[in-house]
């Protein structure tokens, strides 16, 4: 059955008032396209309600880093930094077309690639130059003590996973998933077990100097490369192409090759930034957008 051409945009605060003042440019830019072809275009808040009633309506759904709850729906989210995004059939990372794509870096401009990492870096992590210092980052995430049908592990048993080798590790906290209490003893008790582990630190000042990350797949991962760490991944990632894998190679031999791995990040970052994602300030981005809303099904 044909559906009318109604766009119902489901947003959270504070990016739901963000949009609504026009600020978005993601949104500006697809709206604009939309409205172009003869959409009407909605911006409205997202939540349980919303989202139970958004199958029964007729058009189209868009969500942020929300699972799509029909097949007219997609999702969309920043590709870890500004001005790079993704509009996606599903929520999950690990599913997505760039995660099972193949990366070629000989396929990648060699000079061309070095020159966009470099202004990659000065811009979204400014500071001193990174160093290999001694210590692994353990960014972690949320639910700690439980082992995901994504995850190799539960995070805490990945922590100690990477205390095991002796090496210093530090273990820190997203700001918007802190631990409950039994997180909080299980990481503690680690910490008691092995003299080497910290828990808690800066994990931007601590990412700088690090010699390796050790994580699930969290966003902190992705900004290692931008600063040419290895890492290392004990779950399932969108950027996992040039990480050492421990659903492949095992958690030992992945903290084993940490130091010794050198892929070509600065191709792989041209690769996964300026060439699968949709690249706001490319000339092509309205080509591009209009391509993934088609690749999503919609008719435009």
């Amino acid at each position: 059955m044909d559906q009318p051409r109604i766009l119902r945009i489901y947003l959270h605060p504070p990016i739901l008032q963000t949009a609504q003042a026009g600020k978005l440019g993601f949104l500006n830019r697809m709206s604009r396209l939309l409205e172009e072809r003869g959409w009407q275009v909605a911006v409205q808040r997202s939540g349980e309600a919303a989202r139970q009633a958004a199958p029964g309506l007729p058009g189209y759904a868009l969500y942020h880093m929300e699972r799509p709850t029909h097949d007219r729906a997609l999702t969309f989210r920043r590709a870890y930094h500004y001005p790079f995004w993704r509009l996606e059939r599903h929520a999950e990372r690990w599913s997505w077309p760039v995660a099972r794509a193949r990366f070629d870096p000989l396929a990648v401009d060699a000079q061309a690639a070095r020159d966009f990492a470099d202004r990659l870096r000065r811009r979204v992590l400014p500071g001193p130059d990174p160093v290999r210092g001694d210590h692994v980052l353990i960014p972690l995430q949320g639910r700690l003590r439980e082992c995901r049908s994504f995850q190799t592990m539960s995070p805490v048993d990945m922590v100690e996973s990477v205390a095991r080798t002796g090496r210093p590790a530090i273990a820190t906290f997203h700001p918007k998933e802190p631990p409950d209490a039994e997180d909080r003893r299980a990481l503690d008790g680690l910490a008691r077990r092995y003299p080497n582990l910290t828990i808690g630190g800066d994990t931007a000042k601590l990412l700088r100097g690090c010699a390796l990350v050790a994580t699930q797949n969290s966003a902190v991962g992705f900004d290692g490369l931008i600063l040419d760490k290895p890492l290392v991944l004990f779950g399932m990632a969108d950027f996992h192409h040039v990480a050492l894998n421990v659903a492949d190679l095992g958690a030992d031999a992945a903290l084993a090759r940490a130091d010794r791995h050198r892929p070509d990040v600065a191709a792989y970052l041209d690769w996964f930034l300026r060439r699968t994602s949709l690249d706001m300030m490319a000339p092509d981005a309205d080509d591009r957008m209009l391509a993934a809303m088609k690749k999503g099904g919609w008719p435009v």
